[in-house]
């Protein structure tokens, strides 16, 4: 204290005695606090989270964590210390861990073995720490850091983007300059990007190409030949507005989009697993989607009707059929009476609806911390568990939709006659054993009028049965079945994902992650099964999360142009691309939002930009740069998707048959025993010749040419689509019966109209097929194709073509 003194005092007269006693008195806390420790007083929490667990997070927690657990051991909280004896409080010569992580003489300590070695200073660190206790604060759990924190670009608010330099025409090139006078907030956004790569984007496309490639984006079938003549010869200023709100308008728009959210909630008429057993009643559910998307029904309304729709509509077969969507996945019906087996099959059953609705609404892949928290993005154990909970109660099976009014009206309707049938099969019953009891006698008093009593008795109980049979029926659909006893808590974390292993408690709540951004939720863990799934839809829909709108509006933007502006549609986290173009995201999930959820006016907003609008040719010198047209200088030309290309070889052969909704058609012949199997047909009747959204899809199963087109399996979700080039849908696309058949069609279809010359039947071929007339040289080939092979062999190869199986 001398010394402290005397260098005070020398360096600031007049001040070393009042120096002297905050210094005493500093030093009297210190060993005060070294004190308390040594006598098991706990240290302040900050203390430990700023020491020991930035140690134990730096090194250890990467392999020793619950879920992970190399060696059997833990170290996200004290108990595995404790049990293990690992670390033994107050004696750190006798603490294993500190053997594990010091090195020995000229050997590398044990520990750990997948990051750099401890410091001398976190060694140091260390031995103080189980000196003066090993004290662990309650509750406080060491927790990896994901590689995305909650500042990760995805879960920050909506943000509006700063008004664009292009509105000044100085700064712009040629096409830019046209951009801003367009006053195309997509495209000024756009051409931030293109500057800055040093592009320019195309050309307008020419209206035939446009039309085609409009028609197709929100129908998916071929535009007519009146059609295309129609628009080319529009002059007006909105000439395209007026086609693109004509297709809107159309009852394809609907089956076409019906078919990507479809592909998106992994729809699918079948169990899978071994005993993939078909569902006859799974069909409402698209033809829902299709109706709801033709009217345009607001998505958030969409969403909380998938996961909720039994209980904001309860009885209204309209609106309880968009439940489905949580049984609509395969799962595992051949049971186990092995409570273990059981438990974890029914973990497993939970973990597809967790996977699918987190990835299809949100872009996060929550599945990812069924086991740990998640090692890349901030979604913990307890997020996972905490959706958990939320669906227990939901069961695959099929339901009656019906009000509790309607089932009581309909009982009591229906109780009268079944108690009366119930009496006349008991009248029955007593007067054939009368009957049979007279035979013996040769001479039956009433033989005959007990068979007339008979007689009368059989035609009422006709009467009966029929008065039964027209009792109004309410639909049995596979939507599932929310059974309350499954909702009843407590629910804990699965340590490791294993059932038999419970962790913390939870209840249904939000994710931690977006706590910052949207209002939380927790609900009380006896809070009802349907008032979870509803908070959280009402959670997933509330305008200030920015994961559900950037999500949507990113998948409407990959269906235009083939690709996202993030590129992995269902992953929005930090294995998952980034935005290509982060402004613009944000401005379409604006807007979204700004249009109370609907997407037509989205769709619209995209097509009226220059970008839709622009030719799809490709400049050899921006290839080399944006080979994939990210920045969108081209439009990116795409291969018609498997059920186009069916659509269309029906439609131009004439024999496409548009009739809407109800009940599947089957490419295969199914049979069942213990297990389903499916049988691809060789032929394809006509009463096949819908179009292809209207078959009844089934998982783990081949359907012949669409599979071949890459047509995926709906045991998964299908986010973004592949699109390969095959020997094999060469060898299909010309020799398929159903080909041939499509041939023969249009060649008969040809043979139907006049002039009946080879040039003229050339010339209608091309009406149909291109809806545009040939060129000389393709007049030239193909009329002596058609004199040396026929009008069927000819057909074929037009069927072929790359012009009808892609849009540019």
């Amino acid at each position: 204290m001398y010394f402290c003194a005397k260098c005070f005092d020398g360096q600031f007269p007049g001040t070393g005695k009042a120096l002297r006693y905050t210094f005493m008195l500093w030093l009297y806390l210190a060993v005060s606090f070294g004190q308390a420790a040594a006598q098991g007083l706990e240290p302040s929490k900050a203390t430990f989270e700023s020491t020991v667990a930035v140690i134990f997070e730096k090194h250890c927690i990467g392999c020793h964590t619950a879920g992970i657990e190399k060696g059997e051991f833990s170290i996200s909280t004290s108990t595995d210390l404790v049990d293990n004896q690992y670390v033994l409080a107050g004696d750190p010569d006798g603490s294993y861990l500190l053997d594990l992580v010091t090195p020995a003489d000229d050997a590398a300590a044990e520990m750990p073995k997948d990051s750099p070695p401890l410091s001398a200073a976190e060694i140091a660190t260390l031995r103080n720490w189980i000196a003066e206790g090993a004290h662990w604060p309650d509750d406080f759990v060491v927790r990896e850091k994901p590689k995305a924190g909650d500042s990760w670009w995805s879960l920050q608010p909506l943000r509006t983007p700063p008004p664009s330099e292009l509105h000044n025409p100085e700064n712009l090139q040629s096409h830019e300059a046209s951009v801003a006078t367009a006053a195309s907030r997509i495209d000024e956004l756009l051409a931030v990007q293109l500057r800055k790569a040093g592009l320019a984007s195309n050309p307008p496309a020419d209206r035939r190409v446009l039309i085609r490639r409009a028609t197709y984006d929100l129908t998916g079938l071929p535009p007519s030949a009146q059609e295309v003549a129609n628009f080319v010869s529009d002059q007006s200023e909105n000439a395209f507005e007026k086609v693109v709100d004509r297709l809107l308008a159309s009852p394809h728009y609907g089956e076409r989009w019906g078919r990507h959210w479809l592909d998106v909630v992994r729809f699918g008429e079948s169990n899978g697993y071994e005993r993939n057993e078909i569902h006859n009643n799974a069909w409402p559910f698209r033809d829902y989607i299709i109706r709801s998307l033709n009217q345009d029904k607001p998505f958030d309304r969409l969403i909380t009707e998938h996961l909720a729709g039994d209980v904001v509509a309860p009885g209204d077969p309209n609106v309880e059929v968009g439940s489905a969507f949580l049984v609509l996945g395969p799962y595992d019906d051949v049971g186990n009476q092995d409570a273990v087996q059981a438990a974890q099959i029914r973990a497993n059953t939970l973990d597809e609806m967790i996977r699918t609705t987190t990835e299809a609404f949100l872009g996060l892949t929550v599945g990812c911390a069924r086991c740990h928290d998640h090692k890349f993005d901030p979604i913990l154990a307890r997020d996972y568990y905490q959706f958990y909970s939320t669906f227990a109660g939901t069961r695959h099976a099929s339901r009656t939709i019906a009000t509790e009014e309607q089932a009581a009206a309909r009982q009591a309707e229906l109780q009268p006659l079944q108690d009366e049938l119930k009496t006349l099969h008991q009248q029955q019953a007593a007067l054939e054993e009368e009957l049979a009891a007279q035979q013996d006698v040769e001479q039956p008093p009433s033989g005959k009028e007990l068979e007339a009593k008979l007689g009368d008795l059989k035609e009422r109980l006709s009467q009966v049965q029929a008065s039964i049979a027209k009792v109004e029926e309410y639909p049995n659909w596979w939507i599932g079945q929310h059974v309350a006893a499954d909702a009843v808590g407590p629910f804990h974390i699965f340590v490791g994902g294993d059932p038999q292993r419970l962790g913390e408690a939870i209840q249904p709540a939000s994710l931690v992650a977006l706590s910052e951004v949207a209002p939380s939720y927790q609900l009380p863990v006896d809070s009802s099964e349907g008032a979870r799934r509803l908070k959280l839809a009402e959670w997933l829909t509330d305008a200030k999360n920015p994961l559900t709108p950037r999500v949507l509006v990113n998948r409407i933007w990959q269906y235009h142009f083939g690709i996202g502006i993030v590129d992995t549609p269902s992953d929005f986290g930090y294995m998952g691309g980034r935005p290509s173009h982060p402004e613009l995201l944000d401005w379409l999930a604006l807007e979204l939002l700004e249009n109370q959820w609907r997407i037509k006016p989205i769709h619209k907003l995209i097509m009226m930009s220059r970008a839709y609008q622009q030719s799809s040719d490709y400049v050899e010198a921006a290839g080399r740069i944006d080979g994939e047209s990210r920045l969108l200088w081209r439009f990116p030309p795409r291969r018609l998707t498997a059920e186009e290309i069916r659509d269309t070889w029906l439609a131009v052969s004439g024999a496409l048959d548009l009739r809407m909704g109800g009940a599947g058609f089957r490419l295969f012949r199914y049979s069942q025993d213990n297990v389903a199997t499916y049988y691809p047909l060789d032929e394809h009747p006509p009463e096949t010749y819908r179009r292809a959204i209207y078959h009844q899809t089934t998982r783990a199963t081949r359907t012949d040419m669409m599979s071949d087109f890459d047509q995926p399996d709906c045991a998964f979700a299908t986010p973004r689509r592949a699109s390969t080039t095959t020997p094999l849908q060469a060898l299909t696309s010309l020799n398929h019966r159903f080909v041939q058949d499509m041939s023969n069609l249009l060649a008969s279809r040809i043979d139907g109209r006049l002039p009946k010359t080879d040039e003229g039947r050339v010339a209608i071929a091309f009406e149909l097929c291109y809806a545009r007339p040939p060129e000389s040289d393709e007049l030239l080939v193909c009329t002596e194709m058609l004199s040396e092979h026929g009008l069927a062999a000819l057909c074929r190869v037009l069927l072929n073509t790359s012009e009808l199986i892609y849009v540019e």
